[in-house]
Order: C-alpha cells, then structure tokens, then sequence
C-alpha cells in the first residue's frame, strides 16, 4: 500500500458538484493498493499515520500525533498513486490491485482509523472525484508498506 499524507486545515470530496465528505484540521489520506497487499499493510500503515508526530506542540515543534490532536482524516482511494512511467509518455496502472480487492482494503483502512478513534470522512471509491484542500504547512509526506 502507498499513502500520500497532507495536512490540512480543512478538506472535502465532491462528485458532480456535490460535497460527498469533508473535514476540519486533520490529515488527507491519498491511499493506493497494490495486488500483493493485505490486512497486514492496512494495519502497519494505520498505526504509523495515526501515530506520527507531524502536528506542532506548544513549543513550535512537530510533536503531536493525528490522536494527540485529536484531528481529522480524509481517505481517498487513488490507484494513480502505483502509475508506471518508465516507458512512452502514458503512466501504465498495471501495478494497482484491481477494484475489487483495493475497495474493501480501502474501507478496512479507514475502519481502522475509526477503530484507533480518529474520525474519518473517506471519497467514492472509483468515482470521478474533486478533492479541494488547505494544505497546512505544507506538510506532504508518502509511506508505503
């Protein structure tokens, strides 16, 4: 699994013009699956992004956690995110898991995070989607597992 993590003041998915999801302060989630992945990366991955240090403390310093904050997240599905461009001048997504494996994995991630006690907006798996956001910092960051 590849995630792409922004921080944002406030986020929100559309389709067709319409608000589907939105959030306050808190983290977009950019999240593609790969053929091979599993439980296993849903987990790691939600344990890492849930926990990471990249919100500021009192002092200034990037010290808090998505939990700690008690922040928000986005998850968006994004197979682009396994796009190929070593040949020709098209990416190539032979590399992303077909639909039907990544929607669920994509639903189970963003089951983890409310788990975890993080509230999570998500996108429309395989819609045509408009994602508008305030990136704050900016603060962008890929992990993969």
């Amino acid at each position: 699994m590849r995630t792409v993590i922004q921080r944002v003041q406030r986020a929100h998915v559309s389709v067709n013009g319409e608000t589907l999801s939105a959030i306050s302060r808190g983290l977009l989630i950019l999240v593609g699956v790969g053929p091979e992945d599993g439980e296993a990366e849903a987990h790691y991955l939600t344990n890492k992004i849930a926990n990471l240090r990249i919100f500021e403390d009192d002092a200034g310093k990037t010290n808090r956690s998505l939990l700690d904050v008690g922040a928000e997240a986005l998850v968006v599905s994004q197979f682009t995110l396994y796009a190929d461009t070593r040949k020709g001048r098209r990416p190539s997504f032979t590399q992303a898991a077909t639909p039907d494996m990544a929607s669920p994995l994509v639903d189970r991630f963003a089951d983890m995070l409310r788990a975890l006690g993080v509230p999570t907006q998500t996108g429309a798996f395989g819609a045509y989607m408009q994602v508008e956001l305030v990136n704050d910092g900016p603060m962008t960051i890929v992990i993969e597992r």
